[in-house]
């Protein structure tokens, strides 16, 4: 019987510190570069722009970024393309007839709290290139640019390779 309970100790014990060191390699780096897209509002309208928008910079940020080694980089990167980034989002709100206007900003923004699959972000002002459409008081889609955790992002119902991803990409971020 002290087996058993021993036993039930130690794998408690055991799940209970791989639970916290998991949690917190999830977490995302100080250094990490996030990118935020607010639409003009909650319309269907507006939120299907930002989804456009959305969908055009993932790939244009995926191309500018794939390889990059650090996020001193990835900054300067980001920091010479504006004018691609404008482009890319002048070009997609003619398409849509979209006459609200837009701002891009690249450096220190607000991020709110999200929690995303399991995994809590805190709120804070973060590196980061934020475009925000029309009012920006719609509700805002963001992700983290570096180390490319939206870039690779599959299926929404993708959980464990979601997680795995997640924790190999930070992984070997953390230990480079």
């Amino acid at each position: 019987m002290k087996r058993i309970c021993f036993l039930l100790l130690f794998i408690s014990s055991f799940y209970f510190a791989t639970s916290c060191l998991l949690e917190d390699k999830m977490r995302i780096p100080d250094d990490a570069l996030r990118i935020r897209i607010i639409p003009n509002s909650n319309s269907s309208f507006d939120q299907n722009i930002k989804g456009k928008v959305k969908e055009k910079l993932e790939i244009t940020m995926y191309d500018l970024l794939k390889g990059v080694k650090d996020s001193n980089e990835a900054s300067t990167i980001i920091s010479n393309n504006l004018d691609l980034v404008d482009k890319d989002v002048k070009k997609i709100l003619s398409e849509e007839e979209y006459d609200k206007g837009y701002n891009i900003s690249f450096g220190l923004n607000y991020f709110p709290e999200k929690e995303y699959k399991g995994v809590s972000y805190e709120e804070g002002y973060y590196e980061s290139l934020l475009v925000t459409l029309g009012e920006g008081r719609g509700d805002n889609w963001w992700c983290v640019l570096y180390p490319p955790l939206c870039l690779i992002e599959g299926n929404e119902s993708d959980d464990v390779t979601y997680k795995s991803l997640v924790k190999e990409i930070l992984n070997k971020y953390l230990h480079e």
